[in-house]
């Protein structure tokens, strides 16, 4: 007699769940990726809007449309919804469609992992806002106050916003970690046969020095916050000076995480644009095994580089010396990279797709941030820059310029990939133009004033900084605007775009263009053989 074993379909390998259970319960790494991509726009729009709110104030001297304790959290809100809502994110959202399709691989190695690592997101990004809500109904003084760095004493003495936005920074640094574990084993162990390290994709590398730098920097930014925790409500004195403690060690322990995460948000962009350099310059990615060991040079002197962010706040000289040496020395391994890109593009049979202009545009504006890094990191230079607006727009330099417009060129570049379809080359070519034009409008006066003494944030100002602000703040509300093009081109790219081949682009090399345009639900069955 024989007996039948019957599964239910839930079992079944290809079980595929519809409706709102399928984003709920997916396994699968393109959805997961769809998810993070898709949170990261909304999160970018919604910190647009508050730094529009925020620009519409500096519009003109005098306390126009906000008092300046809203003022301080739409600053310090925006930026963490910016950079833990939007960059992170955005580019773990490409790690997670990008790296099974570049590697050979079915799908990520820790799939329920992956599920939970994006879940935990948007309960995040409800508790960093909240406060927000809370105070229209009179409960707290609303979110915090005090700049995204939390910087001790404001943040000991703050209201019930510094509570919310601990709890959610700890639960953004538990997803990005369960992130970076499952993309490092993805990584180790998923690999196509043939595929030996330094074969692996250079956007593979830039994503696998970022995990582990997220590993490492994570938990010490998890101690600070709990640390200033129990300052606040349990009595401790580890940050508050009239209990003994230091202020300073607060900015020690912050910036030991928050200067290696400029170099987690901006290190998969630097391992995307080889891919797009070399696929419009009709020729290989020039240097790959030197951008390899640049990525690991930057990865391992980012942590021990600092306190260049806190120069003028009393530390001894001989310290001053090597952190601004330390410092310094980032910039050269950055310049092997740009030197890598130009020679990438040195002689090719070059055209100007959307995703290109994007590329050629993060170099130029990117290396404008590098720029004026090396000033900053000058002891001497930096007593004058420091907390001037000079600082903002090198800031956004770096991490607009950098990290947005790098994760805006992946996505036109893979769109069609993800998809099956093309969008809008003239809306695309259209979006790039204002944003670079709106870009350099807004944050070229910013330079001036910061030259000129404008301290940041505050809301008010002396009347001499007033034309250099109003440039910025139109400036500004052209470039936050002018995305609505990007989302709309998503949106039409998806809904009607025209159909695209298996390679969307000519030119384009690597094991993701031999797939389908979109790829199947499990992305490699067979692993490809990489000779």
């Amino acid at each position: 007699m024989s007996t039948t074993t019957t599964h239910p379909a839930s079992d079944l390998h290809a079980y595929q769940p519809g409706g709102i259970m399928r984003w709920l319960t997916t396994t699968n790494h393109k959805d997961i990726g769809t998810l993070y991509l898709s949170f990261s726009l909304l999160m970018f729009f919604l910190g647009g809007a508050m730094i529009l709110a925020v620009r519409a104030e500096l519009f003109q001297p005098g306390l126009q449309l906000m008092q300046p304790e809203f003022f301080n959290q739409l600053i310090g809100i925006h930026a963490l919804v910016m950079i833990f809502g939007a960059l992170m994110p955005a580019a773990t959202g490409f790690a997670n469609w990008m790296l099974p399709l570049m590697l050979g691989a079915p799908d990520m190695a820790l799939p329920r992992l992956n599920n939970w690592s994006f879940w935990l997101l948007p309960p995040a990004a409800f508790l960093l806002t909240l406060p927000f809500g809370l105070a229209l109904f009179g409960i707290g003084d609303g979110a915090l106050a005090t700049g995204w760095t939390f910087y001790a004493p404001l943040s000991v003495q703050g209201g019930m916003g510094v509570d919310f936005a601990i709890f959610a920074v700890h639960i953004l640094g538990i997803s990005s970690i369960m992130g970076s574990i499952n993309i490092i084993v993805t990584i180790f162990n998923m690999r196509a046969p043939g595929m030996t390290l330094m074969k692996m994709p250079l956007f593979a590398w830039g994503w696998l020095i970022t995990a582990f730098m997220l590993i490492a920097t994570l938990p010490v930014l998890a101690g600070a916050v709990t640390m200033l925790l129990t300052d606040r409500h349990f009595g401790t004195h580890f940050f508050a000076a009239a209990g003994g403690g230091d202020p300073i060690l607060f900015q020690h322990l912050f910036w030991f995480f928050g200067h290696p995460e400029v170099y987690i948000l901006l290190l998969p962009v630097w391992g995307l644009m080889p891919h797009v350099l070399s696929t419009f310059s009709r020729k290989p990615a020039y240097g790959h095994n030197a951008q390899v060991y640049s990525f690991i040079v930057i990865g391992l002197l980012s942590v021990v580089v600092w306190a260049h962010h806190f120069f003028t706040a009393g530390l001894p000289v001989p310290a001053l010396i090597y952190f601004m040496f330390s410092t310094m020395a980032i910039s050269l391994p950055l310049a092997v990279l740009f030197f890598c890109w130009i020679a990438t593009m040195w002689k090719g049979a070059m055209s100007f797709e959307t995703p290109m202009l994007f590329a050629v545009g993060f170099i130029v504006l990117f290396g404008i941030a590098g720029l004026t890094g090396l000033i900053l990191a000058d002891v001497a230079a930096d007593a004058q820059y420091h907390h001037s607006y000079f600082v903002v727009a090198h800031f956004h330099y770096a991490l607009f310029a950098g990290g947005i417009m790098g994760v805006m060129t992946g996505v036109y570049y893979w769109l069609p990939k993800w998809t099956g379809h093309m969008y809008s080359e003239r809306l695309g070519k259209l979006h790039f133009w204002l944003t670079v034009v709106s870009f350099n409008l807004t944050f070229i006066p910013q330079f001036f004033l910061g030259l000129a003494g404008m301290p940041r944030r505050i809301p008010d100002y002396a009347l001499q900084f007033a034309e250099f602000n109003a440039i910025s703040t139109l400036g500004a509300f052209v470039l936050g605007f002018s995305q609505l093009l990007f989302a709309w081109n998503i949106w039409s790219c998806i809904r009607r775009g025209p159909r695209v081949e298996n390679r969307a682009w000519e030119g384009a090399t690597g094991l993701e263009w031999e797939l389908s345009s979109p790829p199947p639900h499990h992305s490699w069955e067979t692993q490809p053989v990489v000779k």
